[in-house]
């Protein structure tokens, strides 16, 4: 027993200041051990989820960001053994705080790609909007997510951004969303008419789906007209610019038919001579 307490007090003497025990080196290597084995568990709890791809994405950043927990799991195991390390946390403190500082953006960027590929709030395919910029998602990388608008130009979004701004995800709830046309008409027209054809050119457009309700709400008695929002349901809000401008066509269309009349701001000017 006394040779084994001789063996395990054995110290390795690198300066006057920093002595290592063969105890504490093996306390370190149990230490690391369990370590890596709750490391795996905590990276299979948070990927068992994920699709394909993310999941590599992920394993891919967390096999860098382990060496970094290690590091710090080996400086606190050798303090609390004993070991002076005042000088190497110094050291470790000054260099982070000088990479924090240069590299602040980048670390935002990676943590946010991170949270995106954990609670899966955004999917390639989602149409997103952001800082008034809308955009179906084509790729999303640790550091920053590509999106596609509808005119084709490409948005590369940092992904801090999704932590310091409202994000919009038009999909989120499914492929199906409300889309509205708002419109006009002059005052003294037959408001009743007006709600028939407004709902009557909606359904009969082939973007709109039939199974949900199209609703007519007359929302104001506005200045120069009578305020009409047209709401219906389409499959595909990506596109839903071009089916907008077909109803406005059949709206001026329908309506110069039937005698309604869309007005423009009226300002009557007195004029007083004195």
């Amino acid at each position: 027993m006394k040779k084994l307490t001789d063996f395990l007090n054995y110290s390795f003497n690198f300066s006057d200041e920093v002595q290592i025990t063969v105890k504490t080196i093996l306390v370190v290597i149990v230490v690391l051990f369990i370590t890596s084995f709750v490391l795996k568990l905590f990276r299979k709890l948070l990927t068992r989820h994920m699709p394909l791809n993310d999941k590599a994405k992920f394993v891919s950043l967390f096999s860098y960001s382990k060496w970094f927990i290690y590091v710090v799991i080996l400086l606190m195991t050798f303090n609390n053994m004993g070991v002076n390390v005042t000088a190497i946390f110094a050291a470790s403190a000054a260099l982070l705080v000088g990479v924090g500082l240069a590299l602040q953006t980048l670390f935002q960027d990676i943590i946010s790609g991170v949270f995106i590929l954990v609670d899966q709030s955004v999917h390639v395919g989602d149409i997103i909007e952001l800082d008034g910029k809308v955009g179906r998602v084509e790729e999303i990388n640790l550091r920053t997510t590509r999106a596609v608008t509808i005119d084709n130009k490409v948005l590369i979004i940092p992904n801090h951004l999704y932590l310091t701004n409202s994000l919009f995800n038009w999909t989120e709830n499914g492929s199906e969303t409300r889309e509205n046309v708002q419109i006009g008409v002059a005052y003294g027209s037959d408001v009743t008419l007006v709600k028939k054809l407004l709902i009557q050119v909606a359904n009969n457009h082939p973007s709109v789906i039939k199974k949900a309700d199209t609703l007519v709400l007359f929302t104001n008695f506005g200045d120069s007209s009578l305020d009409f929002k047209l709401i219906f349901t389409m499959n595909d809000s990506f596109q839903a610019s071009i089916p907008k401008s077909d109803m406005r066509f059949e709206i001026d269309k329908v309506f110069r038919e039937h005698n309604i009349s869309i007005p423009f701001p009226q300002r009557d000017v007195h004029l007083f001579n004195k």
